[in-house]
Order: C-alpha cells, then structure tokens, then sequence
C-alpha cells in the first residue's frame, strides 16, 4: 500500500511566534483542496496551532517547532518543545486568561496525544475534513459506509 503525504515545518522562537504560527498555518492550510470548502475545520486548526505554540512558549519556556502533515484522511499538528513535563489540563476560573489550552485542542481535534522525547514533547492532533465532494451519481443510502 503506497501513503502520499505532503507536510510543511517551521519553528517559532518564544520572541514572536503565536501570531506568525497562526498566519503561516493558514497559509499552508491554503494549499489542500478541501480548505477553501471547509472554513470552520481550518479555523479549529489555526485556534490549536496557536493554543500549542502559546503552551510552548508560556509553560515550556522554549521555542515551538511545528509540523503540519496531510495524509489523505487527518490533518496532523504537532508541536515539539523542549520541557519534557506533560501538559495537564485543569479547570480555568472565571475571568481567568490562561488554563484552557489542552482542553481547547481536546475538543476540536479529532485524536490527540503527546510523546516524550528525551530532550521534550510532542504533542499531536489530528483534525479530518468531512467529505466536502462527495459523487453526485451515487445514491447516498447506496454509498459504502
């Protein structure tokens, strides 16, 4: 079985990289053909970008080193940084402006993990496109599921 993947990377230094990960993410988002179909899943994927780079910057203290790859089916984001502690998510009080990062990347990707790597973490999550074309020659209570 052959898997075609494109993919893109970048680091983002602690002195200005939230807003430009967020900008270059939606650059290169720009580029997949079901981008344009589906704002709404590209803007979750921008809002986690920026949510992992924040995490890394504030709580790792360290530079965010993003990779975006497309394998057909799942958006893959993963942010390196170089604090091996695990991100935990806690409950934010009200009117409190930091907190909600993992439970905001939790709610819309579609899997998410993190993996310890001797010098730092990675964290993952993965966003599938619904089927934006889908063949208007076939009966959709026919379609293979």
């Amino acid at each position: 079985m052959a898997v075609k993947a494109m993919g893109w990377a970048h680091s983002f230094p602690m002195s200005k990289g939230v807003r430009a990960g967020r900008e270059w993410t939606r650059r290169r988002l720009e580029s997949l053909a079901w981008a344009a179909a589906e704002p709404h899943t590209v803007d979750a994927i921008v809002l986690a970008v920026s949510e992992l780079i924040t995490n890394a910057h504030v709580h790792a203290h360290s530079d965010a080193h993003l990779v975006l790859t497309w394998d057909g089916d799942c958006l893959h984001v993963s942010v390196h940084d170089e604090d091996p502690t695990l991100p935990r998510q806690r409950e934010a009080e009200p009117g409190e402006v930091s907190g909600r990062g993992v439970a905001i990347v939790r709610k819309l990707a579609d899997e998410w993990g993190i993996r310890c790597q001797r010098q730092g973490k990675t964290v993952t999550a993965c966003f599938r496109p619904t089927e934006t074309d889908p063949d208007p020659d076939v009966d959709p209570d026919r379609r293979p599921e």
